[in-house]
């Protein structure tokens, strides 16, 4: 098996369980946030439907400045729900056509994460895949769950029943 088709197999997994938080997102409440270092739940939802793009660029890419030295950064805050879902499904598309093309040497190839030009880390590509997209999503949508917890929105099942949903 590829290094491609084993991150394609487990990121099928963890998409199915992300579309789902995504789609219980109150985005009507956007502004909230559970505390005042907290981001908002519309910026937190919007952030997770784009970090497929991370996934594209990394294997496209050997580095992306995530603060380029003298570029106001552009965060994108998606509205409704429709909104997120079409970003994350379109994001989601595209990101799995770009690793599907990888080859397992292309994954050794170094990635560097930089900030206004200087290099913060370089890593094999693999290991960015790992960490800085599928470890990080991961991250985010816990994050997500607890806000819709707080939120008394269901939880939908993750790797189990939640206290919300019991089907198997």
């Amino acid at each position: 098996m590829s290094l491609s088709d084993a991150f394609l197999g487990e990121w099928a997994y963890e998409a199915r369980s992300t579309r789902l938080h995504l789609e219980r997102t109150p985005m009507d409440r956007g502004d909230w946030q559970p505390h005042p270092k907290s981001m908002k739940l519309g910026r937190l939802a919007s952030h997770i439907a784009e970090i497929p793009i991370w996934a594209t660029m990394t294997v496209r890419q050997g580095e992306m400045d995530v603060a380029p030295a003298g570029v106001a950064a552009a965060r994108t805050q998606y509205r409704t729900v429709k909104e997120l879902l079409e970003a994350f499904d379109t994001n989601m598309a595209e990101a799995k056509r770009a690793v599907a093309e990888m080859t397992d040497a292309q994954w050794l190839e170094p990635w560097s994460l930089k900030k206004e030009g200087k290099v913060v880390m370089t890593q094999p590509k693999v290991a960015v895949m790992r960490g800085m997209v599928l470890n990080h999503t991961v991250h985010h949508r816990a994050q997500l769950g607890v806000y819709l917890r707080l939120l008394d929105v269901p939880l939908p099942m993750t790797y189990g029943p939640s206290a919300d949903e019991s089907r198997m």
